[in-house]
């Protein structure tokens, strides 16, 4: 097998935004007259579709909501994430490695996709912001899927639409690799029968290390011919 597509999670992976996702869980908790509580988010939501993450956090608190009030929460929270991104951007770096990591799949015609739970606005927002837009062939956002990592629905989704974009590549999950940072991202991953590399920007190298097929402290670490010689030897 040849390595044909890099797919990377986004939210940790390409952009450190995190805290700012927390921010704006924590207000529409209070803004619902609810109490955020300490590690929730992190146990809840990290890796997983603001959507889950709400559904989730309210359930917990006895509140059973529709799913058009939890669009309207997440359309609140998208606007103010859009605010915060103008006003903090400069704050919230593109995690290193990442640009680098990018030419050195783009220059080996490898293509790349983003399989992420974060709504596509958001997305498109950060990649345009930071000129890395061209370089994705295809976004796999929260608002393009009905489950939630660690299903393996956004990854099998992406694989199918990259092999639209380019069916001469006849691309299949062993021949893709994915970029994850929390587990059940890499759940996901390899639940979709992707090989996947654990980048320890949120939870430890250890914890990772367990479950991904690769693991590094940060992506300039990543030795891609290491990796496609790998994919290479398997059958």
């Amino acid at each position: 097998m040849s390595l044909k597509a890099v797919l990377f999670d986004f939210n940790g992976v390409i952009i450190n935004d995190e805290p700012l996702h927390e921010q704006l869980i924590e207000q529409i908790l209070l803004g619902e007259n609810l109490r955020p509580q300490p590690g929730e988010f992190r146990k809840v939501c990290l890796g997983r579709s603001d959507r889950l993450c709400l559904k989730e956090l309210l359930t917990n608190r006895g509140r059973v909501v529709s799913d058009s009030y939890l669009t309207e929460l997440i359309e609140r929270k998208a606007q103010a994430y859009q605010k915060l991104w103008h006003e903090k951007s400069e704050q919230l770096p593109i995690y290193t490695g990442v640009e680098d990591l990018i030419y050195q799949l783009t220059s080996r015609n490898i293509k790349l996709a983003v399989v992420t739970g974060a709504i596509r606005k958001e997305v498109e927002l950060v990649l345009n912001s930071t000129n890395l837009a061209k370089y994705f062939n295809a976004i796999i956002a929260g608002d393009d899927i009905n489950t939630s990592k660690p299903a393996p629905d956004g990854y099998l989704l992406a694989v199918e639409r990259l092999k639209e974009l380019y069916p001469n590549t006849n691309l299949q999950p062993a021949n893709c690799l994915a970029i994850e940072d929390t587990p059940v991202g890499i759940q996901a991953a390899k639940q979709a029968g992707i090989a996947v590399v654990g980048v320890a920007n949120t939870y430890p190298f250890h914890m990772l290390q367990r479950q991904a097929n690769w693991t590094v402290d940060y992506l300039h670490d990543l030795e891609i011919e290491r990796v496609q010689k790998v994919l290479r030897e398997k059958k």
